[in-house]
């Protein structure tokens, strides 16, 4: 039977309810939290500062170094066990990949811009919310950015595409099972940054799930920007009423 309702109730192109918000932690130069239905992400940012060991630094600009963690007992699958794997280093990896193609650290020669992404629960698409959330912190960092970077997973499941699928979805066994893709794009440019593939999927369907991660990633580079409105906006209004 083809999958023809979502079991939360949603549309097939609507995403779960989200949540952002820019400088949630004080001691770092910049961090954020999103909140994409029960996946939440916090990132924080630390730098530009002087990179050790001095042979890995750039003297023609700065570099942006990303760590992914996922907490055990976070997700809904088995136990995440704690401390560097394979599969975070890969994230970390094309996290990182996604990030730089926004981020100008020309100005921060022989310098590093540390983020750390951190998962407290998980319900799929850990890695599009923790992109999401570590585009917030490096503009809440100030560090200068052509636009951000927006991500979120797509899919097909059992002969329908839909945006956003969840732990559930991605877990579907029937009939044609599922198919997940992470991708982040540019909203300005609708460049995608980030494009993997987990399941089989054919050209036409591919570009249509593609078309659905466009339209959704402006939705999501929107609550990106009000998350930052709203954190400077407030102590703009502070600042005023001194």
């Amino acid at each position: 039977m083809a999958y023809t309702k979502r079991h939360d109730g949603r549309s097939f192109t609507e995403c779960r309810p989200i949540e952002a918000k820019a400088g949630v932690i004080k001691n770092a130069d910049g961090s954020a939290y999103f909140k994409i239905g029960k996946t939440w992400a916090y990132a924080t940012v630390y730098g530009p500062r002087e990179l050790y060991p001095r042979f890995q630094q750039d003297p023609t600009k700065g570099i942006l170094r990303v760590t992914y963690n996922m907490m055990p007992f976070s997700g809904q699958g088995e136990r995440v066990r704690p401390g560097p794997n394979r599969r975070a280093k890969e994230i970390s990896m094309v996290s990182e990949k996604a990030l730089s193609a926004v981020v100008d650290l020309d100005k921060f020669p022989n310098a590093v811009v540390d983020v750390f992404i951190d998962l407290p629960q998980t319900d799929a698409g850990s890695r599009a919310a923790g992109i999401s959330a570590a585009s917030i912190a490096l503009a809440d960092a100030g560090i200068i950015m052509r636009d951000m970077v927006a991500a979120v997973a797509v899919g097909r499941v059992d002969g329908s595409n839909l945006v956003d699928l969840d732990y559930t979805e991605e877990a579907h066994h029937e009939g044609e099972g599922a198919v997940d893709i992470p991708v982040a794009i540019i909203p300005s440019t609708d460049e995608i940054v980030l494009l993997q593939m987990d399941g089989v999927i054919n050209k036409e369907d591919l570009k249509s799930a593609l078309e659905l991660a466009r339209i959704a990633g402006k939705d999501i580079a929107k609550i990106q920007r009000d998350a930052l409105k709203e954190k400077y906006g407030k102590e703009g209004e502070a600042q005023d009423n001194e």
